[in-house]
């Protein structure tokens, strides 16, 4: 194989350009951006917001692009990304990017289309909740399964609560007053069912990472960027809440108020002492056991839960009335989004010196 054929298979292997290859987490940067939209327009931000979300549709389209294509021609590598359970959760992703987008599009008052792809993040939620844990956890060969437990696992409380923000919001900006009566209650329902069942599902993930650290060593290898998602499943989780509790009048919110309310204040709390915890577990990794600090495509799962905390300290601030937390979420945004930056950057930079190396050996043999 010549210097240039391996060079090509290394960057489609880093990349996911491919459909051979790209990986189940691969919305992960579409979640990042979309997220970082929605926070330039809580700020009133306009052009950075719309600069932003349609960068995440472009992303969005392209890897929607390849996973399809991947479906149709290479199923073989999608049905073992299927039943590993290292990788499984992250097709959860897809999820949480499709919510995002709603998010975005329901925030710039595009109603219907905002509907629409809530209905495709609802019904890839409902596939994916049931489908993800049979293949990956009771139809692996892997054994035992809880040395393949990582940070990946708590993006399907992101993508449970994802339908929980999506559909709250879409909630609370019904165009209609007669809309209520219908439509109104279905989201209302299908926003405290999200919630309650993203809630459930952060328990879980928690006990089943507390074991596996109790049972089977985690080294600074596998304390990779990806855990940085147990602090933003909180972080939406407070999102979700807060946007329930401003969604307008309905039964069921008013039944859940109180729980929503005292659980979101008390999850924001938690994901605040998390980010030291993070920060410190990321410096003795690369700074003490030395572990090299370069771009991946899982960096992507750090700045997501960032942005997330920057727009979960502006809603709960708001929604709570206590003006230090929302000033909190909005000195946030600039570190969420320099961090985004840093990360871009690193990708753009990544590519190009991965083409430069492609390209170089074919330049010297000529």
């Amino acid at each position: 194989m010549s210097n240039g054929e391996t060079s090509l298979m290394h960057l489609q292997s880093r990349w996911g350009l491919s459909p051979s290859t790209v990986t189940p987490g691969c919305f992960a940067s579409v979640m990042a951006t979309g997220i970082m939209s929605v926070g330039a327009h809580l700020k009133g931000l306009t052009v950075l917001s719309t600069v932003l979300f349609w960068l995440a549709v472009i992303l969005y389209v392209f890897f929607l692009a390849l996973v399809v294509w991947r479906a149709c021609s290479h199923n073989d590598g999608l049905r073992a990304d299927l039943h590993n359970p290292s990788k499984a959760f992250g097709f959860f992703t897809f999820v949480a990017a499709t919510n995002v987008l709603a998010t975005a599009l329901e925030g710039q008052a595009h109603f219907r289309i905002a509907l629409v792809i809530f209905g495709i993040g609802l019904l890839a939620w409902l596939i994916l909740g049931y489908l993800i844990p049979f293949s990956a956890v009771l139809g692996s060969s892997t054994s035992p399964i809880l040395t393949k437990v990582n940070g990946t696992w708590f993006v399907c409380v992101v993508a449970a609560q994802s339908v929980a923000v999506a559909a709250s919001g879409l909630k609370a900006n019904l165009p209609t007053p007669a809309a209520e009566v219908s439509l109104g209650s279905v989201l209302a329902v299908i926003a405290v069912i999200a919630w309650s069942v993203g809630v459930g599902l952060y328990l879980a993930c928690a006990v089943f990472v507390g074991m596996r650290a109790l049972l089977h060593r985690i080294g600074p290898a596998d304390l990779d960027a990806p855990y940085w998602v147990m602090m933003g499943a909180l972080a939406i989780t407070v999102v979700a809440g807060s946007k329930i509790l401003e969604g307008g009048t309905s039964p069921i919110f008013a039944a859940t108020t109180v729980i929503i309310a005292g659980a979101s204040a008390i999850l924001w709390s938690i994901s605040t002492w998390l980010i030291p915890a993070l920060v410190f577990a990321g410096l003795w990794r690369h700074l003490r056991r030395r572990i090299p600090l370069g771009y991946s495509a899982g960096l992507w799962s750090m700045v997501f839960p960032l942005g997330m905390y920057s727009v979960a300290s502006t809603n709960v601030g708001k929604v709570d009335d206590v003006p230090i937390i929302s000033w909190i979420g909005s000195q946030w945004y600039w570190i969420a989004l320099t961090v985004w930056a840093i990360v871009f950057c690193a990708m753009v930079w990544s590519f190009v010196r991965s083409m430069n190396a492609k390209t170089s050996p074919s330049a010297a043999a000529g």
